[in-house]
């Protein structure tokens, strides 16, 4: 199976560790992952603000370049929403059927990591150790849109060491939601006090999530409270094999 790692802007950017950790990890169980190196922004970012015209040149780039592999990784339910939900249509508004075709065949075979995991490759323990007490936080895109359901908490349960807690109100909104957390900040803020109050009250070490752009979100608040709580991506946990997220 030819697969492709999808790393998104933000790994690309500010977290390249969670896409190694991605890569790591499909790499031990046995698969090669290739990174088309021409890969840009999906158009997300575009798409939710306005720029449809400048979305739907990146989401042709996009399906160009992810067309040629069987599979598509990203850590990241957020991106992977968007290629999922948003690109078609987006080619259907201006249109263009063609383009509509080919963005549904790439997003269908397009996975978040713990899809991946779990539906494709049927894995549930890829050989992680971290010893630590960690809560989770489902992202809204990856538990809304992509209805992962509990496929990260199955894999985060057969992660050897692993103190699992669960987080008072889990499913509720962080409060980043992109450019939300700019537009609307006080109430973003709110949201992000009570995420962080829940996150503090199971007394977990590290909190961990599938999308970087919430744990940006939530870490900076804890790091600003000195909680000593740390933010560990989901892929980062499961490339742990000596205690230490990768």
């Amino acid at each position: 199976m030819r697969v492709a790692l999808f790393v998104t802007c933000l790994a690309d950017a500010l977290f390249p560790d969670v896409g190694k950790a991605t890569v790591a990890v499909l790499e031990r169980l046995g698969h090669e992952v290739l990174f088309p190196p021409a890969q840009t922004c999906c158009g997300q970012m575009h798409l939710n603000t306005g720029y449809s015209r400048r979305a739907r040149t990146l989401v042709r780039h996009h399906v160009e370049v992810f067309e040629p592999y069987d599979a598509v990784v990203a850590p990241s339910g957020s991106c992977v929403g968007s290629v999922r939900h948003q690109h078609a249509t987006l080619a259907r508004r201006f249109g263009d059927e063609r383009l509509a075709d080919r963005a549904q065949a790439v997003a269908a075979k397009t996975y978040e990591l713990s899809e991946f995991l779990v539906d494709v490759l049927g894995v549930t323990d890829v050989g992680a150790w971290f010893p630590h007490r960690v809560t989770y936080h489902p992202t809204c895109h990856s538990l809304r849109m992509l209805r992962v359901d509990d496929k990260p908490l199955r894999l985060l349960r057969a992660v050897r060491g692993i103190d699992l807690v669960e987080m008072p109100d889990a499913e509720q909104c962080c409060g980043f939601g992109g450019t939300f957390a700019l537009k609307n900040a006080d109430t973003s803020a709110a949201m992000l006090a009570d995420k962080m109050r829940n996150v503090l009250d199971c007394g977990a070490e590290v909190l961990t999530a599938g999308d970087s752009s919430c744990l940006m979100h939530i870490g900076g608040g804890l790091s600003r409270l000195q909680t000593g709580t740390r933010t560990v991506h989901l892929a980062q946990i499961l490339a742990a094999t000596d205690g230490v997220a990768a």
